[in-house]
Formats: structure tokens, sequence, C-alpha cells
């Protein structure tokens, strides 16, 4: 799949926010690539893997996000549904539109949305569920738009995670676990 022609259908004009999703979604892409070469017995679909981390955030150019260049008019926690949505035009992009809907915090229970009063629909949970899922989403807190040059580590990471609840936290940590810390290639 050539997500680059997709992005490019959605952001045609070379500017901050483009390259911005660029430079973003190149690192997501990365790191969950990284966690997939230390784990080959789980046999991930690395292409789809890669794709999808490229297309988690096209959603943003619909999201009022003026630090980051996003001038849209949805709340920002909606990019994933905004994402989902783009990507369901085309019908054969539903597994890309999952990912978007999925990534956003550690996932976004019922629960949480109708405690928090979020903007979201309250018919389903947006969990990532399989786990090329979870690994976009995982590798995702490590990585903010809006201080692009800077890598967060795993406390880091879990730490902007905490102002919504110690749920995301919980699964940020065992992701981290799973994926990392228990990694035959794992740095201390």
């Amino acid at each position: 799949m050539d997500c680059l022609n997709i992005i490019h259908n959605y952001y045609p004009e070379d500017n901050e926010l483009r390259r911005l999703l660029l430079r973003h979604s190149r690192q997501v892409a990365d790191r969950a690539l990284k966690i997939a070469d230390n784990h080959p017995e789980w046999n991930v679909d690395r292409e789809f893997l890669e794709a999808a981390a490229m297309l988690h955030d096209i959603g943003i150019v619909r999201c009022d996000a003026p630090g980051i260049h996003c001038y849209g008019t949805e709340p920002y926690i909606r990019h994933g549904m905004m994402g989902a949505e783009m990507l369901r035009q085309c019908s054969t992009f539903e597994a890309f539109a999952r990912v978007c809907e999925r990534h956003t915090g550690a996932g976004i229970t019922r629960e949480e949305i109708k405690r928090q009063g979020l903007p979201l629909p309250l018919d389903r949970d947006f969990m990532p569920e399989t786990l090329e899922e979870q690994i976009i989403c995982y590798a995702d807190k490590f990585y903010s738009k809006s201080s692009p040059d800077r890598e967060k580590n795993i406390e880091q990471a879990a730490n902007s995670l905490r102002k919504f609840g110690e749920e995301g936290v919980t699964r940020f940590m065992e992701w981290a676990t799973r994926f990392e810390l228990n990694s035959p290639t794992h740095r201390s």
C-alpha cells in the first residue's frame, strides 16, 4: 500500500502540518518495526504495521489544535475517529481505520469516555485489539507532535498518560513489559 499517496490526498500542500505528520508517523513506524523485529516469533505483518503507523494520525487535519498547525473544527481527542472516517471512504482500508480509532491514549474504554465526559460515542470501546494495533498505540506514546525532536523514555511516556487515569498507565506498562522490557535486545 502506498500510504504516502493517501496522506498526500488529504495533505496536498507541503506545509508545517504535513511535515509534522510525516515526521511523527515515521518515528512511530520505526519504533513499531523495531518492536516487531525484536519479536520474530510473533510473525507480525511488517508491511501492514508500517503503513498503519504512517496513517494512524491522518485525522489530525480535521482537528482544532493550532499549537501543532491543525486548524480544523473537531476536538483533538476525536482525531482517531476522524482518521478512521477518512480511511473508511475507501472500503479496503477497514483495518487501517481501526488502528486510527484505537490508538488514542492507551486505548479508551466506554467507562473512561463516560467518566471523563469525552466527546466520543458511548456505544463502543476504542481499545487496540490486534497485536499490530497494540504495538502502534504503544509506539505512539513516545513521540509528541508538540515536541517532535524529543523521544520520551518509558517512564515519561507512562507519566504523560497519567492525567487521563491509571487504567491507561497500567495498560501501557503491560505493553512496555511485553514489547520491550522482556525483549532480547532490551537496554537498561
